[in-house]
């Protein structure tokens, strides 16, 4: 199944060797380190009460590939024929097999069938264990963690299970992932004031993602141009209409749905949106977008500066104005004390995600109600629809998270895919590096980065960026002094400000689709590093899969106008030209274009090739831009005719 295929690129490989201290256990996950910032205390009070969770494996993930290459390759005949909800759910269930097989092995050691309570969405057992009863099932010892924070968690270095029982679990909490806080001997939860993370626990706070760059006022008295002369030092709406040859759009598809994901406490201006469309789109001017408020998620006006408004203001103005009057809904995750994470944001798309293998991890995922005293409410978990198409410009690196944790996220953008939703990702801004330019100083998911400024490192590819399911947009630029009118090949990979995200992951094979584009180009433009630099292999993900513009986009932004670059700007207008291909497709009653990687890897000239630039990062030159698909700009940026003309003829 894919989760033991992701797990051989990681630190957690599980082990075939029998545990010494049984010969009927096997080691399942194991640790070679302890993470950076976290030091071992004491052993754990044996009073204390560990809340256990098993999670399932889940059946058909090995048919999953399958599934999705069925509803999304332009040459299946059931192309377009998306799943159901009810449908995914009822597929990836945990086998009555396995449930059973799990549970009797738990009564044979001593928990009893009534302690033993099953998930709603069937995917994990839980039990609240003594340490003596968590240790003698799981053949480890624990230990009580510390981090740097003063935050506590109880962990161990391994676990087995028994041997039998490997191919019916996927993981085991508390273990490793450090996400399980200590319960008190009298089953009473408390949480100190040292608990509390530091400011900005969620993705959305400055400093904590891959944000637009720039932010630069225009000078005065310059004001916002749609003179397609000066695309080269000013993008505008029309500019990347005529690069991209779409139209203005004039209808909208009550089936249609366009949403973009924001982070608390990143958020748009109001007025700023309004500034922006009485100079590009005045029809345009006192639209909103559709407030899905998730986990306390609010539009706060508290904080005015680039860092808490440019994201959002970016976003909105660009993805309102080039599908208007068609809605977009802003998905605004996480309240304004913990913020939220990518997993907050799938918990309430797909409610069985809250609890699948496990549920969400509080070391990277923000936990409801806010035990620090923001948003007192529920978690979400459910209740909000996914739209069409997705677009997110937010990011981590590959290495900062588990194997586990993305093949877990990553499954459930393949569901996503399955039912016609296609979810788009930015490849980032520091090329080969990862954000803030940071270098892996050696192999492995326990190696630590590179000092700030060192000219030596690893390259440190993005997720969710390198998941096989996901679309990764990376950065292009008009060239310099070209007139886009005049120019048959205007466009270069983006070098001004920001490079284009791009490389081959650590944890990820390489999918189907892409194999052939990724041996063609590692054949005819071999890169000049070896594998003490990147994954060589050529038997994993590479990344980014296309591009569109990524520099010096005006934006309106706390009452001005200025400058931003970055793939932040690349996948919101990459995520409207897809809007507007369905709105085409769902005209003449077809479904939404879903998961649109393995058509456009099978029809290339749909794409208009980038074949100059390249994308620096930890001391080297990076990747190059070449013909084809490159680890740059990936097979290129839309052409809207041909890409229409392609869709619309499927399914």
């Amino acid at each position: 199944m894919l989760y033991s295929r992701l797990l051989a690129f990681g630190a957690f490989a599980a082990a075939s060797l029998a545990s010494p201290l049984t010969s009927t256990h096997s080691i399942h996950e194991r640790r070679s380190e302890i993470p950076a910032g976290w030091t071992r205390r004491d052993v754990l009070d044996r009073r204390a009460i560990l809340p256990v969770k098993i999670g399932l494996a889940q059946s058909n993930l090995d048919k999953a590939a399958d599934w999705l290459h069925e509803v999304s390759h332009p040459s299946s005949e059931k192309y377009g024929k998306h799943w159901t909800a009810k449908q995914i759910a009822e597929a990836f269930a945990p086998s009555e097999e396995s449930v059973r097989a799990v549970k009797s092995w738990l009564v044979s050691a001593g928990i009893s069938e009534s302690r033993i309570k099953q998930s709603q969405s069937l995917s994990w057992l839980h039990f609240d264990a003594t340490v003596d009863e968590a240790e003698d099932l799981f053949k480890t010892k624990y230990h009580v963690f510390e981090h740097i924070s003063g935050q506590p968690h109880v962990a161990c270095d391994e676990y087995s299970v028994p041997s039998h029982l490997r191919q019916h679990i996927d993981i085991v909490s508390p273990t490793l992932h450090f996400d399980t806080k200590l319960g008190q001997p009298d089953n009473k939860r408390s949480v100190s004031k040292r608990d509390r993370p530091g400011t900005g626990r969620g993705i959305g706070w400055p400093g904590h993602w891959n944000p637009p760059k720039g932010g630069w006022r225009l000078p005065w008295p310059h004001r916002p141009t749609t003179d397609l002369s000066t695309c080269d030092e000013y993008i505008v709406p029309d500019c990347l209409r005529y690069l991209y040859q779409f139209p203005t759009n004039y209808g909208a598809n009550p089936q249609n749905s366009y949403g973009i994901v924001e982070y608390t406490p990143q958020a748009y201006v109001p007025s700023d949106l309004d500034m922006f469309f009485r100079n590009f789109s005045s029809r345009s001017v006192g639209t909103r977008p559709i407030l899905d408020s998730i986990d306390g998620g609010v539009v706060q006006q508290t904080n005015m500066s680039f860092g808490y408004n440019g994201e959002s203001d970016l976003d909105l103005e660009y993805a309102i104005t080039l599908v208007y009057p068609q809605p977009v809904t802003l998905y605004q995750v996480g309240d304004l004390v913990e913020g939220a994470s990518f997993n907050n944001f799938l918990d309430a798309i797909d409610g069985s995600y809250c609890t699948y293998e496990g549920g969400d991890d509080p070391t990277q995922d923000a936990i409801y109600p806010d035990p620090y005293g923001g948003y007192q409410g529920p978690e979400n978990c459910g209740g909000y629809t996914a739209t069409k198409v997705i677009s997110t410009s937010y990011a981590y690196n590959e290495h900062d998270l588990t194997p586990f944790y993305e093949m877990r996220q990553c499954n459930e953008y393949m569901k996503l895919g399955m039912m016609g939703v296609s979810v788009l990702y930015s490849s980032g801004d520091y090329g080969v590096a990862g954000n803030g330019g940071q270098c892996i100083n050696g192999t492995g998911a326990d190696a630590n980065y590179t000092a700030p400024g060192a000219a030596y490192g690893r390259f440190n590819p993005s997720f969710p960026g390198t998941c096989p399911y996901v679309t990764a947009v990376g950065a292009t630029q008009v060239k310099n002094n070209t007139d886009i009118t005049t120019s048959t090949q205007p466009e270069e990979a983006c070098e001004t400000v920001i490079y284009s995200g791009g490389g081959f992951s650590n944890v990820f094979p390489i999918p189907s689709y892409q194999a052939a584009a990724v041996k063609r180009y590692l054949t005819n433009y071999p890169p000049p590093y070896g594998a003490d630099r990147y994954n060589n292999s050529g038997q994993v993900r590479g990344f980014p899969d296309v591009s569109a513009n990524g520099a010096n986009y005006v934006i309106a932004i706390d009452g001005n106008f200025s400058l931003v670059y970055g793939t932040s700007a690349s996948s919101p207008t990459f995520g409207s030209i897809l809007t507007l291909i369905n709105q085409e497709r769902l005209n003449i009653g077809k479904s939404s274009v879903g998961f649109i990687n393995p058509t456009l890897y099978a029809n290339p000239w749909v794409m208009n090739d980038i074949t100059e630039g390249g994308n620096q990062g930890c001391g080297t030159p990076g990747f190059s831009a070449e013909p084809g698909w490159d680890p740059v700009t990936g097979l290129g940026t839309p052409n809207y005719p041909k890409m229409s003309a392609l869709f619309l003829g499927l399914g």
